[in-house]
């Protein structure tokens, strides 16, 4: 009766507190997600059983977890936990990325409205105002004239700043001002006693030799928080400095940035930059709430640039390497494929230099001759997969070959690390839209191509099926689940294969993207508590599974900043927050373990069909978990074990994924002598609960000190996340 009152409580839990949804792969040609409502189909399912719906458990019997520490199993990668990254949701501009000025070159396009991504209204919805030069505006005292329009003649140079925003003054007062404000990415943000860099390209006609004013001010202008003059400009384009360094002022994101004169005639303007403190404070970098967020969670690699990023929207705006390199007067921009326009400050070296920053290693995507208007470039594989080859040597190359100088040019002379490159992104071997299946003559030509000048990197193929005759190193699986089928999917690794029919070992698996999701721009605390439930079964399955990383990372969360739900990290202009399932990833990447300790859990239930879940579910090339195996569960609880070789601790992970409390007997079989306490982190809450920039610690772990021995009796609360560190020194 225990089983059959456990597995209705599991399908309360998941028909009650939420409703259930068919993940798709992820792409901007897809709806983020249809809701599918359970609730009476499990309410049939449960009266046609004749069922008695119950919230109790007997507890005569604990459960057991038994530890086998003196027979430590498979090696778990260095690289298990990592990051996944893209612009997408505003993850870079507008998130990471530490400029404020939004459309510094002025060629973003009016926003198309409607729907984040910047699809088309949505019906009876009235189109949004536009402004003329998008995020950019005239500001004028009392009294005083002006306007702005975008210029092509003349331009700073021909390969990015090509249209400049030409303000012309035409009436101003004595100690009055005629200038152009930007909006920022939702606001210019204000704090205290910072200090910000503020840069541009300007020149003079019409009489105008300055000076310019630069400012921070109120939106409404009646407060000027810091200011700056550029004494004179001339009549030939010229970058102008400055530093603006605030003092004691109201944090706040209502405000806008300036540039202004009081004299009449014409300014032109281009790369119009602004910078507040950056991670390690790097000239282009990184936003510091955000990037200690990553810091704080120990990633080991950084998969980029994507993602649907690395493939684009069409060709004209694919991840193009060269682009994104060198001065940022020197990159043209181009549009990411969620509706908006990416500045490419973001460029490879800055991956890099991110990589290097928080000591990951990159998992370089290249692009692969396929993007996502469904175009495949036959006849050009070999002149992309040489450019790949060149992006490698960007990366790894002496300073001696012509990309490592390249390199060594735009600042960073010492090669970065590499071991993993992958070819493309979610390359199904049908191939998308009723395309042909050229995947595997793509891959095979990208293969032999690397592999010929870097024959130790590791090759990942994107899809498990379609490489054709030249099996990869690692396959990347993605997996966006709903709450059943990432209990489920906890074991669809127990039985994956790990010998082909000749007897060869598979390819290693690169769990590339996954998530469990819901309606929320960030995840529920129940996304988070599935979510763990699946990372046991990775940990347990390390000698097949050798890296993971949740997608996607980032997410804008004010309005129109979101074109996918659901996201790890949140933020707004002045606010970041990780999430409950953030603190899940934070709390297993920083207690991963050097070595699989095997672990049994009884009396353990197997999902229902669990060979359903074996491999990825029906989806095409790798894309399964898509909640189409059992819809009711019937584990409750969830552990995997390892070993911490420098430190000699039993790391214990343990998820009870229902509301009602479990009695469990521990046992550590085989250890060395233990400590009598154990350290212990424990993530809960209500299962709709989400943390915001109102109350971004909602929900987050607890620690504390906790009695333990060889074998013990612990009572696991409804809904936790528990790791213990057992000590053996």
């Amino acid at each position: 009766m225990n089983v059959i009152n456990a597995t209705i409580r599991q399908v309360t839990t998941c028909v009650f507190h939420n409703l259930s949804y068919a993940p798709h792969m992820k792409s901007p040609k897809n709806p983020p997600f249809r809701l599918v409502s359970r609730r009476v189909l499990f309410g049939l399912a449960a009266l046609s059983a004749g069922l008695v719906f119950t919230s109790q458990v007997s507890a005569a019997d604990p459960g057991k977890i038994v530890v086998q520490v003196d027979k430590p199993g498979a090696k778990i990668s260095p690289t298990f936990y990592g990051l996944m990254t893209e612009e997408i949701n505003y993850s870079y501009d507008g998130g990471l990325y530490g400029e404020l000025i939004q459309n510094r070159i002025f060629k973003n396009p009016p926003p198309r409205g409607g729907r984040g991504r910047g699809g088309p209204p949505e019906a009876n919805t009235p189109a949004p105002a536009v402004p003329a030069i998008p995020h950019w505006s005239v500001v004028h005292s009392e009294g005083a004239q002006g306007e702005i329009s975008l210029d092509t003649n003349n331009p700073v140079n021909t390969v990015a700043l090509t249209t400049s925003l030409k303000l012309d003054i035409t009436s101003v007062a004595p100690g009055g001002r005629v200038g152009v404000a930007n909006d920022g990415y939702w606001g210019i943000p204000t704090r205290p006693y910072i200090t910000y860099q503020a840069s541009f390209y300007a020149k003079g006609s019409g009489g105008f030799t300055g000076p310019l004013t630069v400012d921070i001010e109120s939106n409404d202008g009646a407060t000027i928080h810091v200011s700056a003059t550029v004494p004179k400009i001339t009549d030939a384009w010229e970058k102008y400095n400055v530093t603006l360094k605030t003092g004691p002022l109201d944090p706040s994101a209502g405000s806008r940035f300036v540039i202004s004169g009081a004299a009449k005639g014409t300014v032109h303007l281009n790369l119009v930059s602004l910078f507040p403190p950056t991670y390690k404070n790097r000239p282009n970098g990184n936003r510091l709430d955000i990037s200690q967020l990553l810091a704080d969670m120990k990633p080991a690699f950084l998969r980029f640039p994507g993602g649907n990023y690395v493939e684009g929207s069409d060709y004209a705006n694919r991840w193009d390497w060269p682009r994104t390199i060198g001065p940022l007067e020197e990159r043209p921009t181009h549009n990411s494929p969620w509706g908006y326009r990416s500045t490419d400050g973001m460029g490879l070296l800055e991956y890099l230099e991110w990589c290097e920053d928080l000591n990951m290693e990159p998992v370089l995507a290249v692009f692969a001759a396929y993007t996502l208007n469904g175009q495949s470039y036959t006849g050009e594989y070999a002149r992309f997969a040489q450019e790949a080859v060149d992006e490698i040597e960007y990366a790894i190359g002496d300073v001696n070959t012509k990309w490592g100088a390249q390199r060594a040019k735009d600042g960073h002379p010492a090669p970065f690390k590499l071991t993993y490159v992958e070819i493309g992104n979610e390359d199904p071997a049908g191939g998308r839209g009723g395309q042909p299946a050229t995947y595997a003559q793509r891959f095979a030509i990208f293969y032999l191509t690397i592999k010929a000048k870097y024959p130790n990197l590791q090759i990942i193929s994107t899809t498990r099926n379609g490489f054709g005759n030249y099996p990869p190193d690692v396959i990347d699986e993605h997996y966006y689940m709903n709450f059943n089928s990432a209990l489920n999917n906890a074991h669809m690794y127990d039985n994956r294969p790990r010998t082909n029919q000749l007897g060869a070992p598979v390819p290693r698996i690169f769990v590339g993207e996954w998530a469990t999701r819901d309606n929320n721009p960030t995840p529920s605390f129940h996304c988070a508590l599935t979510d763990a439930a699946f990372l046991t079964g990775l940990e347990r399955n390390a000698d097949l599974v050798i890296m993971s990383c949740y997608a996607p990372l980032f997410v804008n969360v004010n309005p129109g900043g979101q074109q996918w739900a659901t996201d790890l990290i949140g933020y707004d202009t002045m606010t970041a927050f990780g999430s409950p399932s953030y603190y899940v990833q934070k709390m297993f990447y920083n207690n991963k373990g050097d070595v699989v300790l095997p672990i049994s859990l009884t009396p353990q239930i197997e999902p229902a069909s669990a060979a359903i879940n074996a491999a990825p579910a029906g989806g095409p090339g790798g894309f399964g978990g898509r909640g189409r195996g059992p819809s009711a569960p019937t584990q409750t609880m969830f552990a995997s074990s390892s070993l911490d070789e420098t430190t000699g601790d039993v790391i214990l992970k343990v998820i009870n994924a229902v509301e009602t409390p479990q009695q469990v007997e521990i046992s550590l079989e085989g250890a060395p002598k233990l400590g009598n306490t154990a350290r212990m982190e424990v993530l809960t809450g209500g299962l709709t609960d989400v943390n915001s920039v109102s109350e971004p610690m909602k929900v987050a772990p607890k620690s504390s000190t906790i009695a333990a021995s060889a074998k013990f009796v612990r009572e696991f609360p409804g809904n936790t996340v528990t790791v213990i560190r057992f000590s053996t020194k």
